[in-house]
């Protein structure tokens, strides 16, 4: 696609007979003349707004321009209905500023010439055009205590996605993802409300196969002396997971070729590699009339899952530190449990992962009497995050009996930050190591294949 010839300087006006100092070059204003003598225009004669705006569970920010979306069509389509959605921060504007987050409202320019004629032309194709944003910085949670900050970035979002698409001038509407919750890409939450507003939802109304998202997070590795690495993979992902094409903005409007990309945790590849690797004989035996088994694992890892398949049939009780809130409470319950004569498991998302912390349970062994052992779960953290994802955005009986929310970061990292690898020495009586593998019926194992973090 041709550039556009960009615009020549403005000659200097200054009567003052010098130039002022060029370390700042004025950015070319994105302000239409329509919108400066529409702002001059007296209420009483001003057309209505054409970008309206609502909020769906506290979470997604919707913004709408033109009709409404089941009205509003390119043209007249016969068959499917192809989709072109794309990214909005880095793939369709970038700052003004050069700064990676704009200042303002005002502070953007197209990320390319060939953008808004890109976009344009697609509509004239036949193609529903849309935007699907993550934009964790803003909060939409409705709280009369929400500091000014919050809403100024929320003005300053809305007014700037108002000015972009005004000088589109296409009936488009924007979904901005502003939590961790179903919506933000790589999830496609996002996606199957735009499919329930312009009714899509039938299984062969969008023709996945000419449908395609543009975005800027590719995975794609640095070039050395040039470009960048990307900040994430998520919008290759949310492709991925949607079924349709991906291409990156310099891929799209400037028709270069792809670069090299990395994928932190693919699930499909996971589980052709094969997800078994245990060190034991077998899941787990029992070993001891009374004993207690201290799990030692990061979030995500499986603990859970293995307890209630595994140990809770052998009629082990279990002590945990989520639920119980402090160490010496299970303490005291994996105590009263042994002398009831009840095997204990130990078991929480952040505790156990140093030696300090295990020596409290061997400590508790030691003065009851029994045996402890440790089952160790081996499962990476970009595994572990899936995992826990998945977990919290799918609440039931089967994939979280406990209602957990997702986790934040700091979770997985501080628990590998304090992970030490646990032996014998310390005084188990043995160390049964757990690789993660993934059971389920096809249906779930469908939707554990897809991309989550």
């Amino acid at each position: 696609m041709p550039d556009r010839p960009g615009r020549g300087k403005r000659p200097s006006s200054n009567e003052r007979g010098f130039s002022p100092p060029a370390t700042k070059r004025r950015q070319q204003s994105t302000t239409t003349s329509k919108a400066v003598a529409n702002f001059f225009t007296p209420l009483s004669k001003k057309e209505p707004e054409k970008m309206t705006w609502r909020v769906l569970n506290d979470s997604l920010l919707i913004g709408r321009y033109g009709a409404a979306p089941c009205t509003q069509s390119a043209k007249v389509i016969k068959g499917k209905q192809k989709i072109a959605a794309f990214d909005f921060d880095s793939t369709l504007i970038t700052s003004a500023s050069g700064k990676r987050f704009g200042r303002d409202a005002a502070d953007w320019k197209w990320w390319h010439g060939s953008v808004p004629a890109a976009v344009r032309s697609l509509y004239e194709e036949g193609y529903l055009v849309a935007v699907l944003s993550n934009q964790g910085g803003i909060s939409l949670k409705p709280d009369p205590k929400t500091i000014k900050s919050d809403q100024k970035r929320l003005a300053d979002f809305k007014g700037k996605v108002s000015a972009v698409i005004t000088q589109l001038d296409l009936p488009i509407s924007i979904y901005a993802a502003t939590a961790r919750d179903q919506y933000r890409k790589p999830r496609t939450g996002m996606w199957q409300e735009l499919l329930e507003d312009y009714d899509l939802e039938a299984a062969d109304a969008v023709d996945l196969q000419n449908s395609f998202f543009v975005g800027d997070a590719g995975g794609r590795e640095a070039v050395p002396g040039g470009a960048v690495k990307d900040h994430s993979c998520v919008d290759r992902d949310f492709a991925a997971n949607v079924g349709i094409r991906f291409h990156t903005p310099e891929e799209y409007f400037l028709q270069e070729q792809s670069r090299p990309f990395v994928r932190g945790f693919d699930p499909t590849v996971f589980l052709e590699e094969g997800a078994v690797k245990s060190t034991s004989a077998g899941p787990f035996s029992k070993a001891n009339p009374i004993d207690i088994v201290l799990f030692v694992g990061s979030p995500g890892a499986g603990k859970s899952s293995f307890y209630w398949n595994y140990l809770q049939p052998l009629g082990y009780g279990r002590v945990n530190q989520d639920i119980l809130k402090t160490r010496d409470k299970c303490l005291n319950a994996a105590a009263a449990l042994i002398k009831e004569g009840t095997s204990v498991v130990v078991a929480s998302d952040n505790t156990n992962a140093d030696p300090q912390t295990r020596a409290h349970w061997i400590d508790l062994a030691t003065q009851l009497n029994v045996p402890i052992r440790c089952v160790l779960f081996t499962a990476s953290a970009e595994l572990c995050k899936h995992n826990d994802t998945l977990r919290a955005l799918n609440i039931g009986p089967e994939t979280n009996p406990e209602k957990r929310t997702i986790l934040p970061h700091t979770a997985f990292t501080g628990f590998t930050s304090r992970y030490r690898e646990p032996r014998v020495s310390e005084g188990f009586q043995d160390i049964v190591k757990v690789d993660f593998q993934f059971e389920g019926s096809e249906e779930q194992k469908t939707l554990w294949s897809k991309f989550w973090v």
